[in-house]
């Protein structure tokens, strides 16, 4: 996991200037790289198997459309895991606004994401593996997940309500916004920080994910 990412400062009219999906014209290789990536994203193919089942004359030319899908958006891979990419029906713009959300307490039912985000960030939709409709942002409180987050910090989070072991995740724990990271033993949930200084706990009963911690920020970038 990345915890360090660019932060791009542009103005917000220049958002509206990037193209939609239907003023990108795709040509028919990429079209059906779409809907052969589409058919085995569960089971990824090499280029060798790819290039077989577009027709193209070589792995070089299959590489050149996948870049091309990806330039236009359709196609969001993750830099970290050549298997990991996700097909999208609307590509993302190069710029997206993120909210920012405080830590703070959420109530017995409430979501961090109940409240209004205190800013909204602009950051480029290519250092994210997943849609940028799915992503949000939090401040970092306090120093328990050090040293990968720190106080301060700027965390992206994607919107999930999964609860998977291992995974360092934002949460609301007691009515209270953390981000821990899971761990699932005997049917139980135990919130760790990663600064040992801390000692886990086992989660409440109102535990719930509020969404997977993608990467931060240092605050020492702004």
């Amino acid at each position: 996991m990345v915890f360090v990412l660019e932060l791009l400062e542009q103005e917000k009219n220049n958002a509206t200037s990037f193209l939609k999906m239907s003023d990108i014209r795709l040509h028919p290789a990429q079209e059906k790289l779409i809907e052969v990536l589409s058919k085995n994203i569960d089971e990824p193919l090499t280029v060798r198997e790819l290039q077989e089942l577009i027709g193209a004359s070589s792995t070089s030319v299959v590489a050149h459309h996948m870049a091309q899908l990806e330039k236009k958006g359709y196609l969001k891979k993750n830099p970290y895991d050549p298997k990991d990419y996700q097909i999208l029906k609307q590509p993302d713009k190069e710029i997206a606004y993120l909210n920012l959300y405080g830590l703070a307490a959420c109530g017995p039912q409430g979501s961090i994401l109940d409240g209004s985000p205190i800013d909204r960030i602009p950051i480029s939709t290519k250092v994210l593996s997943f849609p940028a409709s799915k992503a949000f942002m939090v401040k970092a409180k306090g120093d328990s997940m050090l040293p990968k987050i720190s106080n301060g910090d700027l965390v992206i989070v994607e919107q999930s309500n999964q609860t998977e072991n291992g995974v360092v995740a934002l949460c609301v724990n007691d009515g209270q916004a953390l981000i821990k990271k899971i761990k699932l033993q005997d049917n139980k949930v135990i919130l760790v920080s990663l600064n040992s200084e801390f000692e886990p706990f086992l989660a409440a009963e109102d535990f719930r994910v509020e969404g997977v911690v993608r990467g931060a920020i240092s605050n020492k970038m702004f």
